[in-house]
């Protein structure tokens, strides 16, 4: 398998961990009543505490930014080109690794530079395929 192969797999890991850890902090699935909300249709949700609010919008972030990243990285290996775009993945990887943490922990600043240097990485990517 590839590198550029390799980082599907994890970004996807990452992306997962991103999901649950939003549903389990939002909801404090960790409580009787946060298990309760868990399993049920999520029909009348409490309001969220800023923790919960934070990695729920994390989680929403992280499969957004996955979104533009899945397609670049197929188009630049099934082209012969991933080793070419593994740089800019690379840097979106672990851009979003930094991401997820700076943002449950409410670094605004910092989330907002560490999510452009993501964009960066897909911007290189991109180069690399036009």
């Amino acid at each position: 398998m590839t590198q550029l192969l390799e980082l599907i797999v994890y970004m996807t890991l990452l992306t997962f961990v991103a999901v649950m850890l939003g549903a389990v902090l939002r909801n404090r699935e960790w409580t009787l009543d946060g298990m309760k909300i868990g399993f049920s249709n999520r029909e009348n949700l409490p309001e969220a505490t800023p923790l919960g609010g934070r990695a729920e919008r994390a989680a929403q972030n992280t499969k957004e930014n996955f979104l533009l990243f899945l397609p670049l990285a197929l188009v630049a290996h099934v082209s012969g080109q991933g080793d070419a775009a593994t740089a800019g993945a690379l840097i979106f990887f672990w851009a979003r690794v930094a991401y997820l943490p700076i943002y449950l922990l409410g670094i605004t600043y910092l989330r907002s530079v560490v999510w452009g240097v993501g964009v960066v990485g897909l911007g290189m990517m991109l180069n690399v395929l036009l």
